[in-house]
């Protein structure tokens, strides 16, 4: 229960665990943190739920005006993270996925969410690899997915550095220049809060729709059999 509360409050208030971070292990060592938590939102399969986003955001924040951070650093090491967490799943994927699928213990794994990241990889192919890398929880399922259909190797790889290099970017730059905004410092949790909203949009869209889709087609199966008798 302790490490699910700590996720909880990471998620509410990343700005102030950076802070605590840069006080309790000093400026060389909060990167050891950030790394592990972007290595691990798409590195395990089970832990689709960490704030990558917001926290990429908050460090870009502390990246400026002297907040103990420096942005080269910051942007290599968590580009870093995020290539080698897609790697990892990818690899778990296409070692064990069929087993871990089968086993019913990832909870996360939901029908639904297969269905989502799998019609993206269909339709996409290994560009699906970058595009799911701004959609949260879906970045988790798609380099397992992608391993367990055993995408070519290079090729996923092109497209998850081309995703982990842009999606840091991204959140962290955007945090280093717009951070320290009076308006985003006075509005500092429902900036936080928009991030998450914002990020989830597509993904909820898409899984909805995946659902829309499933039941159609389970009703034109059911109606199709009501014909044959």
């Amino acid at each position: 229960m302790e490490i699910i509360q700590f996720f909880i409050d990471l998620l509410r208030d990343p700005r102030g665990f950076i802070a605590q971070w840069i006080t309790q292990l000093g400026p060389v060592w909060v990167y050891v943190p950030l790394f592990i938590i972007i290595f691990v939102e798409t590195g395990l399969v089970v832990t689709p739920f960490l704030p990558g986003d917001s926290l990429l955001f908050c460090a870009g924040i502390f990246a400026a005006d002297g907040g103990g951070l420096n942005i080269f650093v910051l942007i290599i090491l968590m580009t870093t993270a995020a290539i080698l967490g897609n790697t990892s799943n990818y690899w778990i994927g296409r070692k064990v996925g069929e087993a871990i699928i089968r086993s019913g213990k990832v909870k996360a794994l939901t029908p639904e969410r297969i269905e989502k990241t799998q019609a993206m990889l269909d339709k996409y192919g290994a560009l699906a690899v970058f595009l799911t890398r701004f959609f949260p929880i879906i970045r988790t399922f798609a380099p397992f997915l992608a391993g367990m259909g055993e995408m070519s190797f290079p090729r996923f790889t092109l497209f998850n550095v081309l995703g982990g290099v842009t999606w840091v970017c991204l959140f962290t730059l955007l945090g280093y220049f717009f951070g320290g905004v009076p308006l985003v410092q006075d509005h500092f949790e429902l900036v936080i809060i928009g991030i998450v909203v914002i990020s989830f949009i597509p993904t909820v869209v898409g899984l909805i729709k995946a659902k829309m889709s499933s039941s159609k087609k389970r009703a034109a199966v059911d109606a199709q059999g009501a014909k044959e008798e």
